[in-house]
């Protein structure tokens, strides 16, 4: 797909907002698709969306939040979609100063998508937060790509993670997003990642619990597309002064619904075809392990942590095939 939707993020005076974190929404119940962040100019962009109605929503620090008209995103289609932020105005008598991270976050090094406290964190699984992650694409295989490069490696709390392919695509569909603290987005390696990876890194911090004693959470989740989904999870840790011992389990289903129309002709030949994918996935993750506080500073530890996977894809096809040597004599075939 080639859809494609750009703008500049502005303010009241037409000067080009920088830094502004840019979020592409549904226009029927404004979720998320995408993130971006807007460059010196004020620019930014989205491709690869699905057809559909979207709007954009810009939010930055000193400004109110904006948004975009709708937009209607056909196949092939390019939308542009500019944004006019209003400065922020105070009662300097009455001012009252709170602390909170940003969506997205640009730095020297990386760029971070914060899930943590955010509407992100809840219901969804790590793949999912990857698609909205500005710079990643996900295809239909669910293979990854990084500011258009193939060869993305992918990190779990600083260390490479082994799996690849179908394997790696199952894990982080297992792995739940209210488990992720934040998603680090790497385009230039420094020498502490491994040379492999050509295309960048991709480190996913997980949620680690500082409270001293005995505690733990569940959760559950349930969305609805095509098909409905679900998960549900069970996190433990016990922490005193020297050691923590924790533990999570997550349980995650998935079913989802892909069709493809291909449309050709050959000499006096016309082919007419259908494919509906039906893919179900059945995940489950754990992760077990240990930490020792040598000092405020230094830290050892061990963890264990794994997938279990069953997916499955059934596959309908159809296609028409219509001769038409002349204009009176029609023939049609379906071959399935």
């Amino acid at each position: 797909m080639a859809q494609k939707v750009s703008g500049v993020v502005k303010d009241e005076t037409g000067k080009p907002v920088t830094g502004a974190t840019v979020a592409l929404v549904k226009a029927s119940d404004s979720a998320t698709v995408k993130f971006a962040v807007t460059k010196a100019g004020g620019e930014y962009s989205f491709t690869a969306m699905p057809a559909g109605t979207y709007r954009v929503k810009s939010t930055s620090t000193g400004f109110s939040n904006a948004y975009s008209e709708v937009l209607a995103v056909a196949t092939e289609d390019v939308s542009v979609a500019d944004v006019q932020m209003k400065k922020l105005t105070a009662d300097l008598n009455a001012v009252v100063v709170t602390a909170k991270k940003p969506m997205v976050e640009i730095k020297a090094d990386k760029t971070v998508l914060n899930v943590e406290g955010t509407i992100n964190a809840v219901g969804s699984d790590a793949l999912e937060l990857l698609r909205k992650s500005p710079g990643v694409m996900v295809d239909k295989d669910d293979n990854l790509s990084l500011s258009g490069k193939n060869g993305v490696r992918i990190y779990i709390d600083g260390k490479p993670s082994p799996l690849s392919g179908a394997d790696l695509a199952d894990y982080l569909k297992s792995m739940q997003s209210s488990n992720v603290e934040a998603i680090e987005i790497i385009t230039n390696p420094s020498a502490k990642y491994e040379a492999a990876g050509n295309a960048g890194i991709i480190n996913i911090r997980l949620k680690k619990n500082k409270n001293l004693g005995t505690n733990g959470s569940a959760n559950a989740g349930w969305g609805i597309g095509n098909y409905p989904k679900y998960n549900a999870g069970l996190s433990l840790n016990n922490r005193n002064a020297k050691t923590n011992l924790f533990g999570t389990y997550n349980y995650n289903y998935n079913k989802g619904l892909g069709t493809i129309d291909s449309y050709r002709t050959a000499a006096d030949t016309i082919f007419d075809g259908y494919t509906k994918m039906i893919n179900r996935n059945i995940g489950h993750s754990y992760k077990a392990g240990m930490d020792y506080f040598i000092n405020s500073k230094q830290t050892i530890g061990v963890m264990v942590n794994g997938n279990i996977s069953n997916g499955s894809m059934n596959t309908d096809s159809k296609t028409d095939i219509i001769f038409q040597p002349t204009k009176t004599d029609v023939r049609k075939l379906q071959a399935y």
